[in-house]
């Protein structure tokens, strides 16, 4: 939910109620980390991945996720990042490049592009590493003309900028 639904004006939230949300999504989180992450191979890549149910239904939104993780919304942006990166894991290897491609993209500035290295060295851990594709999917997209001039000219900066 948008933070404004989160901490709307009124009486303050109880702190208590709070803690336990967080509490919940870090519960949440872990649990869908040792889903991911439980595999019977030594490596991600050669054993394929059990359907989670939960990562299924968010593949489709991996761009409002990207969009809604580049707010770095202080108490938000670490499960948001958490939660990309399993679905990137998840879902990889095209899920991994299409989550760095997105944060390339709609990144605009300096602290945002920050999240896609972070990303990147994340899933690098256990996958190989994800920037090839993620290249290889903005031509693609630059290709087949489905970016926008700003968003395209916004990914070129940032591009130029990591190198």
């Amino acid at each position: 939910a948008p933070a404004s639904v989160i901490a709307a004006p009124g009486p303050a939230l109880h702190e208590g109620v709070r803690e336990a949300c967080e509490r919940l999504l870090q519960l949440l989180l872990l649990h869908l980390q040792k889903l991911v992450h439980g595999r019977g191979s030594a490596s991600l890549a050669e054993c394929p991945a059990r359907p989670v149910p939960f990562l299924e239904a968010l593949r489709p939104h991996v761009r409002e996720l990207c969009l809604d993780a580049l707010r770095l919304e202080r108490r938000r942006c670490l499960w948001q990042h958490q939660l990309l990166a399993l679905l990137a894991v998840h879902s990889a290897p095209h899920g991994a490049a299409e989550a760095l491609f997105f944060l390339l993209a709609l990144a605009r500035t300096p602290e945002e592009l920050a999240l896609a290295p972070q990303l990147r060295a994340g899933l690098r851990a256990v996958l190989p590493d994800p920037l090839p594709a993620a290249v290889a999917a903005a031509v693609a997209q630059i290709h087949a003309g489905r970016l926008p001039e700003p968003q395209l000219a916004q990914l070129l900066r940032n591009l130029a900028l990591l190198l």
